[in-house]
């Protein structure tokens, strides 16, 4: 004979409570005592209680879904704060989508569409380049309280954001090099109209003028956040007559392209040209020379995405919030002082 599966009664019965206190333990666990939802959950693992997430979504008109959309899911900046996107979705119950934004645009009604149609109950955007034509229609929608940007964002208000404290780590970045001797600093930028291009190179220039460093135009190089932005100014400072002794690159990558891009000009990191990058992502520490860098914490960025987009998704409601969080530099091996 097949073994039935528990029922709601059966938890309900161990626990010896009713099935309408186990449906709230089991959806609303902070409207209960911790006695209580210690029997339910104890006579969910002893009966082998199923939670039947479609039954419990169609009775909350939810869809059991978020959407994370993401600019390029090949950068491995990226990885961290989708793991702490998982994790915070982890016990939710929720299914997390995630559209490359690079290779499928969103546009128009997409983004608003998806939230009327019941695919999807809430979306996470690293990406700040939504077109605010979208964004419109999400608030003539009334579904915009439940659209979190992590570390890209956009200027509404309306929209919460979680992002890392960009213009203290450029600051932090400046601060190192000129400690070291420092006193010819160059920067390479990320792709232009970026909102962390824009912090970063923000809080650059306030260092500089801070501490009195001059800043030749041809010193502040356009880059796009990739290895060949990297080379490319790489090809730039070789050619100068006034070379800069150091570079502060505005992501990691970017950093790793003018390491190589240097060297295949005959100038060698850090005795020649020093160097420091920006994120810390997993191959900062291992790359030759080991790169000086900004660390993000992008778990954790990840992590509060998903509790505060669970915050909106519940009902809670309120002024947009923007959460910033600190930053450290990592110092290896890319950076020493200059040459006498």
């Amino acid at each position: 004979m097949t073994k039935r599966n528990a029922t709601i009664q059966d938890v309900a019965r161990s626990a010896g409570v009713s099935t309408a206190t186990v449906s709230r333990v089991l959806s609303k666990p902070d409207l209960v005592t911790e006695k209580t939802r210690t029997a339910v959950f104890n006579a969910v693992k002893s009966t082998r209680y199923r939670i039947n997430r479609a039954a419990q979504n169609l009775r909350m008109q939810r869809a059991g879904a978020v959407l994370v959309l993401v600019p390029n899911l090949g950068k491995p900046f990226f990885s961290q704060i989708l793991s702490g996107i998982s994790d915070g979705f982890a016990e939710s119950g929720l299914s997390v989508l995630i559209t490359d934004t690079e290779s499928r645009p969103l546009s128009g009604g997409d983004l608003a569409g998806r939230f009327l149609d019941g695919t999807i109950d809430g979306v996470i955007s690293l990406d700040g380049d939504v077109d605010q034509v979208i964004l419109q229609h999400c608030q003539d929608a009334n579904v915009a309280d439940r659209i979190v940007f992590t570390c890209e964002w956009v200027d509404d208000p309306t929209f919460p954001s979680i992002r890392s404290d960009n213009a203290k780590g450029a600051q932090l970045a400046i601060r190192h090099l000129h400690d070291l001797g420092h006193r010819k600093i160059a920067h390479v930028t990320g792709p232009k109209g970026n909102v962390l291009t824009e912090s970063r190179r923000k809080g650059m220039l306030e260092e500089r003028s801070r501490l009195n460093l001059r800043a030749p135009k041809e010193w502040i190089i356009r880059g796009d956040f990739t290895l060949e932005s990297g080379q490319r100014a790489a090809d730039l400072i070789a050619a100068m007559p006034d070379k800069p002794t150091a570079v502060f690159c505005a992501a990691d990558m970017v950093a790793f392209g003018l390491i190589s891009g240097l060297k295949s000009h005959g100038l060698s990191v850090p005795e020649d040209i020093s160097v420091v990058g920006f994120d810390d992502i997993e191959m900062s520490g291992s790359f030759v020379p080991s790169l000086t860098t900004i660390r993000q914490d992008r778990h954790r960025i990840g992590l509060l995405s998903a509790e505060k987009l669970l915050d909106r998704i519940g009902g809670a409601t309120g002024e947009a919030l923007i959460e910033v969080i600190d930053v450290e530099l990592v110092v290896r091996e890319s950076t020493a002082p200059p040459k006498a």
